[in-house]
C-alpha cells in the first residue's frame, strides 16, 4: 500500500447487548446474597468468593480460545442437558436459593468443622483449576472436541493425573454442601457431576486413544484418572 494511501478502518464489532444479560443477573443476585449476610452467615460467602474466582480463571480461557477450529466434536444431547445440570446445580440455584431463600424448607445444619473443611477445600480446588487450565492452554474446551493441531498435555499437573480439571471440581462439589447447607442448593450438584463424569470421562479417553493411539496408551499407564499416579509404570 502506497504511504500516501489512507488507511481503511477497521469495521467496529457490533456488541450483542443480550450478552450481559447473564452478568447483570449474576451481579443483581450478588447483591441480594450480600443483603441477606446476617441470615445466612459465613459459610455461604466463602463458596461465593470461590465461584467468583472460578470465572475468572476460566473466563481468558474460554474467550482465547475461542477462535480454536474444531476437527472432531462428540457433544451430543445428552451431553448437553447433562451439562445444563451440572451448571444449574453448581451455579443456578445456590445463587437463587442464597439469594431469596426460596428453598429453605430444605435447609440442614452441620457442625462448624464441617464449614472449616469446605473452606480449606476451596485452596486446592481454586490451585488445581487453574494449573489445569493453564497446562491445556489452547488444547482446552468446554466439550469433548478436538483442535487443528491438537496435542498431548503430559507435563505440570497432567504428567501425573490425566483429568486434573474434573478432580479439581470434584473437590468443588463435596465443599458445597458443606458450605450452602441446603438439599436442592447444596447436595444436587453431587448427582449431576457424577452423571456428566461418568458419560464424558470415558468419551474423552476413547477419542483421544483414537487420535493420538499408542502415544495416550502409554501415558494412560502412567497416570491415573482423577487421582494422581505416583509409582509410575514402566513401559516396554
Amino acid at each position: 500500500m502506497d504511504a500516501n494511501t489512507p488507511a481503511q478502518s477497521a469495521k467496529p464489532q457490533t456488541k450483542n447487548p443480550i450478552r450481559f444479560v447473564p452478568n447483570a443477573i449474576f451481579a443483581g443476585l450478588i447483591l441480594a446474597t450480600l443483603l441477606r449476610w446476617e441470615t445466612l452467615g459465613w459459610p455461604p460467602f466463602v463458596w461465593l468468593a470461590a465461584s467468583i474466582v472460578t470465572g475468572m480463571i476460566r473466563g481468558p480461557h474460554a474467550r482465547a480460545n475461542n477462535d480454536n477450529v474444531v476437527i472432531e466434536n462428540r457433544k451430543g444431547i445428552l451431553e448437553m442437558v447433562l451439562m445444563g445440570g451440572v451448571i444449574g446445580t453448581m451455579g443456578g440455584l445456590p445463587m437463587i436459593h442464597l439469594a431469596t431463600g426460596v428453598f429453605s424448607a430444605a435447609d440442614y445444619t452441620l457442625p462448624p468443622a464441617a464449614a472449616i473443611l469446605g473452606s480449606a477445600l476451596q485452596l486446592p480446588f481454586l490451585w488445581l483449576f487453574w494449573r489445569s487450565h493453564a497446562d491445556l492452554g489452547r488444547n482446552w474446551s468446554v466439550s469433548v472436541e478436538l483442535r487443528d493441531d491438537h496435542g498431548l498435555i503430559t507435563n505440570g499437573v497432567y504428567k501425573r493425573i490425566r483429568h486434573p480439571m474434573y478432580a479439581a471440581i470434584w473437590l468443588s462439589i463435596i465443599a458445597q454442601p458443606l458450605l450452602v447447607q441446603n438439599w436442592v442448593a447444596g447436595c444436587l450438584a453431587i448427582p449431576a457431576f457424577l452423571a456428566m463424569y461418568l458419560l464424558r470421562v470415558p468419551r474423552e479417553e476413547a477419542m483421544m486413544r483414537e487420535h493420538f493411539g499408542t502415544a495416550y496408551e502409554d501415558y494412560m499407564n502412567q497416570t491415573g484418572r482423577i487421582i494422581p499416579r505416583f509409582n509410575q509404570r514402566k513401559t516396554a
